[in-house]
């Protein structure tokens, strides 16, 4: 009974931290992840041991911003930086987001097609667009919470896949903690794409955002403790350990199952999806493509969301999930428009790969440059108080600062060397 009621009590904790995590595995990242393991096979498991802690660094002080202020970073930086550096974040955020919102449509729609081949995939584009925006329009902030937690529940479908398929563990065992890094072009640049794609600037903004959403749901108008601060960690630290769980039970399956059986390039989800169902069973596809799709609806929204967030807060404009329509209508257009424009994608020429590299550009060149603010931000006595980092936290801030700089300077020289 006691432990019944702890995992009760831990469930009720959770919130933003697990949302953003589970959100960082959308299915423009499992379509990185995939070729991954379908090109290197498990060469690159290591990876999810590494990121962890940084991820996990950086999304506690957004988290901490976001507690300390009741701002989103947004609204952080217009307080305390020159308006030019937020403008320049915007015009790198935008682009950026939106392709990355119509990758992941035109992923739902792909592997849609492939559960039911008779439908085009560019309908269940429109069906799984459309009914995200009726969602985000009407429902009330704790139901699109409550619904995005869940949701993150499908992602342990990834976690079952690998099982269905035999496993040499000990070699799996020596690649999850035995780095093994290739120095040519192709190896460098996964890397550079699943560092992109776990430590993404829109999640920065989002972290910061929901925990001032959640703050305002709990009717806890500037009270920061100890105990807030610590529940908000557990919450950071969980999200981003099951995100790294899944990104590498996402690479096990397709190192193990795509790259024995000859199949090393893999640039779409459905690619992945489809590849696996002669080699791995219908079970295991099916399950991969539900996942898909479940990530995808989880994705969008914070994706949209955060893009809004950052519009919103950058002209003052009302903001938030907790507001209806008619009391925050430029938050809600704004989330509409970058939608439509995700799906857009699909119908003026700009294939979801090349949306996906370009996507990985901006994120690339704008990531160290918001590191080092927010690390300016949570060590800053005027805005943080008592709150600013720890010794740890600075050291594992600047070391994902360091790492994202030269993955943004090298993914720089491979664009032009290619």
């Amino acid at each position: 009974m006691k432990k019944s009621n702890a995992l009760i009590k831990f469930w009720k904790i959770l919130g933003p931290g697990l949302i953003t995590g589970a959100s960082d595995d959308d299915p423009s990242g499992i379509a990185t992840y995939s070729q991954a393991g379908a090109a290197f096979g498990l060469s690159t498991l290591w990876t999810s041991i590494v990121a962890f802690p940084l991820m996990a660094s950086i999304q506690q002080m957004c988290a901490k911003i976001g507690l300390v202020t009741s701002q989103g970073l947004t609204g952080a930086l217009k307080a305390n930086y020159p308006k030019p550096i937020l403008y320049v974040m915007l015009l790198f955020s935008f682009p950026a987001i939106v392709m990355n919102i119509g990758a992941d449509i035109a992923g739902m729609g792909a592997v849609g097609n492939l559960l039911f081949p008779k439908i085009e995939a560019t309908y269940f584009s429109v069906i799984f667009t459309l009914l995200l925006l009726i969602l985000i329009i009407y429902l009330p902030y704790q139901k699109i919470a409550s619904i995005l937690k869940y949701l993150c529940i499908v992602l342990l479908v990834y976690l079952v896949v690998p099982f269905l398929y035999h496993q040499d563990w000990m070699d799996v065992a020596e690649n999850t903690f035995i780095p093994t890094i290739h120095f040519n072009k192709d190896f460098i640049s996964v890397l550079v794409g699943i560092l992109g794609t776990t430590i993404s600037p829109y999640l920065f903004f989002w972290q910061a955002s929901m925990e001032v959403e959640e703050m305002k749901n709990k009717k806890r108008h500037l009270i920061v403790n100890k105990k807030i601060i610590h529940n908000m960690q557990q919450d950071v630290d969980f999200g981003m350990s099951f995100s790294g769980v899944v990104m590498f039970f996402i690479i096990l399956t397709t190192g193990t199952v795509l790259y024995k059986a000859g199949i090393h390039q893999i640039d779409t989800v459905e690619q992945a999806a489809a590849a696996l169902k002669p080699l791995a069973g219908n079970f295991a596809y099916l399950l991969f493509a539900i996942g898909v799709i479940g990530t995808g609806l989880l994705a969008i929204p914070v994706l949209s969301g955060s893009l809004s967030y950052i519009i919103t807060e950058t002209f003052g404009w009302e903001q938030g999930l907790d507001k209806k329509f008619h009391e925050a209508k430029a938050f809600y257009i704004v989330m509409a428009i970058s939608l439509i424009l995700g799906l857009s994608l699909n119908y003026i020429g700009i294939s979801p790969v090349k949306a996906l590299i370009y996507t990985a550009i901006l994120y690339g060149m704008t990531a160290p440059v918001l590191i080092a603010i927010i690390l300016h931000i949570s060590n800053n006595k005027k805005v943080m108080g008592a709150y600013t980092n720890s010794k740890k936290t600075n050291i594992l801030g600047f070391a994902a600062f360091i790492i994202m700089t030269a993955a943004a300077i090298t993914l720089i020289y491979l664009q032009i060397t290619e």
